[in-house]
């Protein structure tokens, strides 16, 4: 009788010794994938940090960019003002009843725009968004009956 065959024979003892390799090279190659997932994602991570300073820059440049607009917009319009004023003015209606007059003109321009934004305000906070994630109610039997 051959000793290795005794060896490969013995009860109980299911590795052979072939398998203790193929084991070292399963772990070997869940390690390389361990170490090539843990690389992606921080490649991933790096790569959303810097999209995030860049849309953190950007928005900084929209901001300034929209202020530097708002300002010159609201020049604009007090000249425009102005002008009205001024045509009024050149009609024959007093001073101080054209200025009220462009006054009212702005106030009702400014409530017309306030209620435009209450309006659309719901729209900040993603209502159809949140409504998909929340989980589904269950289908009751006794409704699907009648």
């Amino acid at each position: 009788m051959n000793p290795d065959a005794l060896e490969k024979e013995t009860p109980g003892q299911t590795a052979t010794p072939g398998d203790s390799v193929r084991d070292s090279g399963v772990l070997e190659d869940a390690r390389l994938l361990w170490h090539e997932l843990r690389g992606l994602s921080h490649d991933r991570f790096r790569l959303a940090a810097l999209e995030t300073q860049r849309a953190g820059d950007s928005l900084v440049t929209m901001i300034v960019a929209g202020l530097m607009i708002a300002f010159l917009l609201s020049s604009a319009w007090l000249g425009l003002m102005a002008a009205a004023v001024v045509e009024l003015v050149g009609y024959g209606i007093a001073v101080s009843s054209a200025i009220l007059l462009a006054v009212a003109f702005n106030l009702l321009l400014a409530l017309i725009l306030r209620c435009v934004i209450r309006r659309k305000r719901r729209y900040l906070q993603f209502p159809a968004t949140l409504r998909s994630l929340q989980p589904m109610r269950p289908v009751r039997r006794d409704a699907e009956k009648s």
